[in-house]
């Protein structure tokens, strides 16, 4: 009779998924970026919180702290999405109400990219990064009605000549 060959751990997991790092001040010891992908990258083989926070240096009532922390509901939902079962649905996390989000929200979102921690082989390998699209085309739908701003064109004119690069003023 042939052994099943049994799966991985991680694979009965789901990757890490893109999020926004939790903003942080910048501390040599804290919770940097690349410490909140890794513990990520390590909650994806291990499954375990106090595992993957001990192999990052950290500790599992810091990496709750970090979750509860204001700014880091997409760090919680790529957390969930990791220890939900692939097939099991969507991990539920309480999505914002899109009609509430104010611009300057949106031009914070604008100013970090959303990262993903590079899983090979179960072990992190990098940190993938893109800029935020939906938030950048949300800010354009309702900003397209905004008045045009004033034409200066006359203002770069030097001597009836319209100049490509205008001189340093």
């Amino acid at each position: 009779m042939l052994a099943m060959a049994k799966n991985p751990a991680h694979r009965l997991r789901r990757r890490p998924s893109w999020f926004r790092p939790v903003p942080l001040r910048s501390r040599r010891d804290g919770w940097t970026e690349v410490r909140q992908c890794a513990f990520l990258a390590q909650l994806y083989a291990t499954g375990s919180v106090s595992a993957a926070a001990r192999v990052v240096g950290m500790s599992r009532a810091s990496a709750y702290r970090l979750r509860e922390r204001a700014g880091a509901e997409s760090f919680a939902f790529a957390w969930d999405r990791v220890l939900t079962l692939p097939g099991a649905g969507h991990p539920g996390a309480a999505r914002e109400d899109g009609r509430k989000v104010t611009i300057a929200t949106l031009l914070a979102r604008l100013e970090t990219d959303i990262v993903r921690p590079v899983v090979f082989q179960g072990a992190m390998t990098g940190i993938a990064r893109k800029p935020d699209n939906p938030t950048l085309f949300r800010l354009l739908r309702l900003t397209r009605n905004w008045p045009a701003a004033p034409d200066d064109s006359e203002f770069w004119e030097v001597g009836g000549s319209f100049e490509k690069h205008p001189r340093s003023l």
